[in-house]
């Protein structure tokens, strides 16, 4: 889920609308993710400090994944 994110924030930076709808499957995948109990499950496993000190958390952040979708649906709204 790590790696869609950052993808998804690439391809934002971008803006390139065609590669950024290419990866739509991606990012409701993530999307999913992120209102899914695994999530929960996930961020509670990390406030417990039971996940590797060196794993990269951007996913686990309570605003990351859905500044990343508002983003998105922004960016969409604006060619519409």
């Amino acid at each position: 889920m790590e790696t869609i994110l950052d993808t998804a924030l690439q391809k934002l930076g971008a803006e390139d609308i065609e590669e950024l709808k290419a990866y739509q499957p991606e990012i409701d995948r993530l999307a999913a993710y992120y209102s899914s109990q695994d999530w929960k499950d996930d961020f509670a496993l990390d406030e417990a400090g039971k996940l590797p000190a060196d794993l990269k958390r951007g996913v686990l952040s309570e605003d990351g994944i859905y500044n990343m979708l508002e983003r998105y649906k922004e960016l969409l709204d604006s060619i519409d």
